[in-house]
């Protein structure tokens, strides 16, 4: 795991170099740029679309009791497509907007929910504010308390609510 770590790590930035005096020899470097900044636009354009849909399919299934992991995960795939959309480069900004496309991405989010294992918690909360779970749980502490030691705490309560004359902090102004 640690070799295939680093060969994406050296070998990424080596493709997108190659791949960048490919397209600079072809469309000048000036266009190069040009397109490189461009890209990164569309691209947190799109994200910002298609991830207020995701957005809201989430917060629809979470509202009909579903579990969102479909959503969930096309969501983390469009944060992926993002990021590969801001590195420099046309080998990730490939990668980037073919992540955009709903069919594979639909496609890789079921997948990776195949693969994995989610559960959903019965508990939601619908848009009118209710809240619906399985069951309650109330955690908290006790103690047993004999006759003759609730009598003690009446008598020290009692003592303490005794205003003592002499002292200034007992006093009412």
């Amino acid at each position: 795991m640690p070799l295939l770590i680093l060969a994406v790590l050296i070998g990424i930035p080596v493709i997108e170099i190659y791949t960048f005096v490919e397209v600079g020899d072809e469309i000048g470097a000036l266009n190069t740029v040009l397109l490189t900044v461009l890209t990164a636009i569309a691209g947190m354009a799109l994200l910002r679309h298609q991830g207020l849909s995701v957005l809201m399919q989430a917060q629809e299934r979470i509202n009909a009791g579903q579990s969102p992991v479909n959503e969930v995960l096309n969501g983390v795939l469009l944060a992926l497509a993002g990021l590969f959309l801001l590195i420099p480069g046309f080998v990730t900004d490939t990668a980037g907007f073919l992540l955009f496309m709903p069919p594979l991405r639909n496609f890789l989010a079921a997948r990776m929910a195949n693969l994995g294992r989610f559960s959903a918690q019965g508990h939601s909360y619908h848009s009118h504010g209710h809240y619906q779970g399985r069951s309650t749980v109330i955690d908290g502490e006790y103690t047993i308390v004999t006759e003759e030691e609730a009598d003690d705490d009446k008598n020290e309560q009692d003592r303490l609510e005794k205003r003592d004359e002499d002292n200034p902090w007992g006093k009412n102004t």
